[in-house]
């Protein structure tokens, strides 16, 4: 039976004992809107959320039952992104914010605090002040992050090393300029940062998983894994983190931002993979404190 804790910023479901080396977290989940915030919005209720990793965590939501923590964002991304460093602030859309060297990230708009959804469509008509954003980096963004490298340290302490599975989605569209001629668009992207945040063989596993499961998986290309991959990725310490993408139009009418009414049918799917993954990941922890 898992346990499960709430926190403005997120929710953490737990196994009643955690039996596996693994941890699954979705930052762009969150579909908790402040009101204050939808009214000063340049974009409708449905637009807002184009942006957003719309039922991700449902995909996921069995890993408690076969022993691995489930951390999921309830702010959505479009207020804050919990994928992205807290220094990385947008001078395009906080006042007072200095020039730094080029991010591409923030530069695209895609910042700690967005300037922009998905299509490059602007959040705002003008600029927050800058006490606002330190403001919500204080109330969510370090209490995700402070859960995260809790679970993250917990579970390499307890079985001396962790794998950290980072969920998230991709529109459909997201990867036909990185589609082969003539070859099926890849349904799933792995992301270790061309090696350089997971080990190879625990990398390789998880696409096994995904493969076997008939979906059609690639690594790095378009996305290759952002902050938190960069961030707690450590493989010579025992800290492996894939990032995977699945495409949207797998599980969810993206129009509507509905799941599919085989939805359920997709989750089993994912429940197999999920099993895959954690069992590769179960270990003894009494022998691995040895």
């Amino acid at each position: 039976m898992s346990q499960t804790a709430r926190t403005e910023t997120y929710i953490l479901a737990r196994p009643a004992r955690q039996t596996v080396a693994a941890v699954f977290s979705s930052p762009h989940s969150g579909r908790d809107y402040p009101a204050e915030f939808l009214s000063r919005s340049a974009l409708d209720a449905r637009a807002i959320r184009s942006s957003e990793d719309a039922f991700v965590e449902r995909l996921y939501d069995m890993a408690p039952g076969m022993g691995a923590p489930l951390l999921s964002a309830l702010v959505p991304r479009a207020y804050i992104d919990l994928n992205r460093a807290a220094d990385e602030l947008d001078p395009g859309v906080i006042e007072g914010v200095m020039r730094v060297p080029h991010n591409p990230r923030v530069s695209s708009g895609l910042g700690v605090i967005p300037r922009v959804v998905a299509g490059g469509r602007a959040i705002y008509s003008g600029k927050l002040p800058l006490a606002e954003a330190e403001d919500r980096i204080r109330r969510c963004w370090h209490p995700y992050h402070e859960a995260l490298r809790g679970l993250v340290e917990e579970t390499r302490a307890t079985f001396g090393e962790v794998l950290l599975i980072d969920c998230h989605s991709m529109p459909h569209e997201a990867i036909d300029a990185h589609a082969r001629p003539g070859q099926p668009r890849p349904e799933v992207v792995l992301g270790d940062r061309f090696g350089a945040s997971a080990r190879r063989d625990l990398i390789e596993a998880v696409e096994a998983a995904f493969s076997a499961a008939g979906l059609r998986t690639v690594r790095n290309a378009p996305f290759a894994g952002a902050h938190i991959t960069q961030a707690y990725g450590r493989p010579s310490r025992g800290m492996s983190v894939i990032q995977v993408e699945i495409d949207r139009s797998l599980y969810m009418d993206e129009a509507r931002i509905e799941p599919r009414a085989d939805f359920d049918a997709f989750r089993a799917l994912m429940a197999g993979v999920v099993g895959e993954i954690t069992g590769l990941m179960r270990r003894d922890a009494a022998l691995a404190a040895e």
